[in-house]
């Protein structure tokens, strides 16, 4: 068990076991997965070391890309929950010294919004 899930137990929306055979040929034997979330076809997965966020891209969902962000490159983050009107929770990454964020995600609830939020400030700060 790592440090995040320590903090907030078994939270996610998928087992590590499914999360590891998804990032099969990806993530390293020594690493362990803290968190995964599913986010319609795209995954966030928050490893000791690192963030990967796996974008299924096209109609067939065949094509991906897998971004990985080291959290000691992560430099601030924004989240933005729900209003009236605006009914999409949104995840903002910025590295380094950038103006345009990295990763940019956005959830239909703020159901997995704040435990990604501790996950995030707990593995940056």
């Amino acid at each position: 068990m790592g440090l995040i899930s320590g903090l907030l137990g078994n939270a996610g929306n998928i087992s590590e076991v499914d999360a590891r055979k998804k990032l099969a040929g990806v993530i390293l034997e020594t690493e362990t997965i803290d968190l995964a979330f599913k986010l319609v076809r795209d995954l966030i997965i928050f490893t000791d070391k690192r963030i990967i966020v796996i974008n299924k891209q096209g109609v067939t969902g065949k094509k991906t890309t897998y971004h990985s962000l080291p959290y000691k490159s992560v430099s601030r983050f924004l989240v933005e929950t729900t209003g009236h009107f605006d009914l999409d929770a949104e995840l903002k990454i910025f590295i380094s010294s950038a103006n345009e964020p990295a990763i940019t995600l956005q959830f239909t609830n703020d159901k997995h919004i704040f435990a990604i939020q501790q996950a995030l400030a707990l593995a940056v700060l």
